[in-house]
């Protein structure tokens, strides 16, 4: 199994590096066992930084083909309802402004029983709810990234305590 190492952490805000994909899939693990149905989470990270690598891995262990996952980067949406709960995945990367992102009626899947996972989240930041788990994804090199967890609101703040937790055994 892929490496995880914690460099710090707090209630709501955890960093630590993962050194490989195995790690990467670990995470998408732990992510898809914690996240409470409903759950929205904003994806940030330059091009190659695998965002989509982490929603493939969510997507499996939450019962999805993770061969069928892809960027929805042309499509701006992809819905996958083969699983245990569905999956919304959308990528802002294309989108010139906040009201084309509003145009795909993301609230009407904020609210829903899936989990919603956007993709370049930070483009438009007043498209989100309040309460949303932030993940940031940094390149350290051609495998080795560097995550930054942020839970925003009390459940939130949960998940990232529980993945902290699961990555460093207290």
């Amino acid at each position: 199994m892929g490496e995880m190492s914690l460099s710090a952490s707090m209630m709501n805000d955890v960093v630590f590096e993962i050194a490989d994909l195995s790690a990467t899939d670990r995470l998408g693990r732990l992510l898809a066992e914690n996240l409470p149905d409903g759950s929205v989470v904003a994806l940030v990270g330059t091009l190659g930084a695998g965002k989509t690598k982490l929603v493939q891995a969510l997507a499996k262990y939450s019962g999805n083909d993770e061969e069928t996952i892809s960027s929805p980067t042309f499509v701006l949406l992809h819905e996958y309802t083969e699983g245990n709960r569905p999956i919304y995945h959308f990528d802002a990367y294309r989108l010139e402004s906040a009201e084309e992102f509003r145009r795909l009626s993301p609230d009407d899947y904020f609210e829903g029983f899936g989990l919603t996972l956007i993709e370049w989240a930070d483009k438009f930041p007043q498209i989100l709810p309040a309460n949303h788990l932030e993940i940031r994804i940094e390149l350290l090199g051609e495998t080795k990234r560097r995550v930054h967890l942020t839970g925003r609101g009390i459940e939130y703040e949960s998940v990232v305590s529980k993945i902290a937790q699961a990555i460093v055994p207290l």
